[in-house]
């Protein structure tokens, strides 16, 4: 039974490389493997154990976050929040680039959705950054980064799911990402900064006029309504959480209702656009959850041959420090994000590792922040970074695929630095 799991494994993970369906490479082949190698009984209980999670409350918030990232891009709000940052910030070299991080950051924390962050911000402002004379490598790493900063700021979509996977409080989850996705943001920002303090003539500041001329066109109102009012949605719905007024699930209901309001107040919402974001909400709902359910498949089967007690065992025989395995997996989830997505990784190795962690007795509130800041490279790493593949899909012909493979690099090296401090100081976050 031991081999029989490691292949079980082994054949996922293959078949997956090789293109087949992630959600029906999982439940298909684990049901296979159920039917020949256990008993007739624990396909009832199968049965049973999915019932169980598709009536987990926690999950509903991952179609209300969707809806409301998807219903937040079609208000044209990351359009004018770039326009009112890069006036606010367009004095010093690179504060252009410093206003696409920021405006990531609170798309992020409105949103959650990366590509659809850096999709739009890849067609609002890399054309300008070219045209003002950034270098290439820098405006297509600060928008590829920054657009992926959904993945660990809260209300993160990976977050909800480490915590349904982990069996931890995504509430809890949320406020230990809160820490290191500020300290990204800074980071980034500080590299910027000394880039461009290094390279003016690569990150030119905006031209005094210019600045001028568009604030004497209702400056005021601009900043109301690209600025604060998306500002009190995002403590809305954060501070709530963080207060202990509304559960995660409760909060992104009342996040979808204030992204229909606020696309109201912009004048785009139609009976059009609701359709529109339903259907997107819809299709990037089922295929989160088909792959929920394979993955559940998976995870009992794999348990049910004995597989969690198999690598266990293997753990302790190989007398691996608690440090020292988590080492391991953190190197192991990070070579997989070259190659897999995200959410293939959530619900294959989480549940096979969570055991050892229960064993080695971590804190897995930390453990689940290490794994999703460590998952929010698999979106940056070439050459499968999906990120790196929605900004070229929408970047200019003059901006080659190396390009922006060498402007990432930095942000990925400051993203393993902030996890790096992470792990050596977990009192910081929990």
């Amino acid at each position: 039974m031991e081999w029989i799991t490691l292949i079980l494994f082994l054949s996922i993970f293959l078949l997956i490389l090789y293109g087949y369906p992630v959600a029906f490479t999982l439940g298909g082949l684990s049901t296979l493997y159920a039917l020949f190698f256990l008993p007739p009984e624990a396909l009832s209980s199968l049965a049973l154990r999915i019932q169980g999670v598709m009536s987990n409350y926690v999950l509903l918030a991952v179609p209300l976050f969707v809806f409301m990232g998807i219903m937040l891009e079609k208000s044209g709000l990351a359009e004018q929040l770039l326009e009112t940052m890069a006036m606010l910030f367009g004095r010093i070299r690179g504060g252009l680039a410093v206003s696409v991080i920021l405006v990531g950051a609170m798309l992020a924390a409105s949103t959650g959705i990366v590509g659809a962050t850096v999709v739009t911000m890849g067609m609002i402002s890399l054309p300008v950054m070219l045209k003002r004379g950034y270098r290439a490598e820098l405006a297509t790493g600060v928008i590829a980064s920054s657009g992926t900063l959904g993945q660990i700021i809260p209300p993160s979509i990976v977050l909800i799911l480490l915590g349904s996977v982990l069996n931890v409080s995504v509430g809890a989850l949320f406020k230990a990402a809160l820490l290191p996705g500020l300290l990204l943001v800074l980071f980034y920002i500080a590299y910027v900064l000394i880039w461009s303090w290094r390279h003016p003539d690569q990150a030119p500041a905006i031209p005094a006029e210019e600045i001028r001329a568009f604030r004497q066109k209702g400056f005021g109102r601009r900043i109301l309504s690209a600025f604060v009012l998306p500002f009190l949605l995002i403590l809305l719905v954060l501070g709530s959480i963080f207060g202990g007024y509304a559960t995660p699930t409760e909060a992104a209901g009342v996040g979808a209702l204030g992204a229909i309001l606020l696309t109201l107040s912009q004048g785009r919402l139609s009976l059009s656009i609701l359709r529109q974001v339903s259907r997107e909400t819809t299709l990037l709902t089922s295929m989160v959850f088909f792959i929920l359910l394979g993955a559940t498949t998976f995870s009992f089967v794999f348990r049910e041959l004995g597989g969690d007690v198999y690598f266990v065992r293997l753990i302790e025989q190989a007398r691996l420090s608690p440090n020292a395995f988590l080492l391991l997996v953190m190197l192991l989830v990070f070579v997989l994000g070259f190659f897999i997505d995200f959410i293939e990784i959530v619900f294959i190795v989480v549940p096979v590792v969570t055991p050892i962690f229960l064993r080695y007795d971590f804190n897995l509130v930390w453990i689940g922040l290490l794994l999703a800041m460590n998952l929010q490279t698999s979106f940056l790493t070439p050459p499968f970074g999906f990120s790196l593949f929605y900004l070229k899909g929408v970047a200019p012909a003059e901006v080659k695929t190396l390009q922006i493979y060498r402007g990432i690099v930095p942000f990925i090296l400051l993203q393993l630095l902030v996890l790096a401090l992470v792990m050596i100081f977990p009192e910081w976050i929990v």
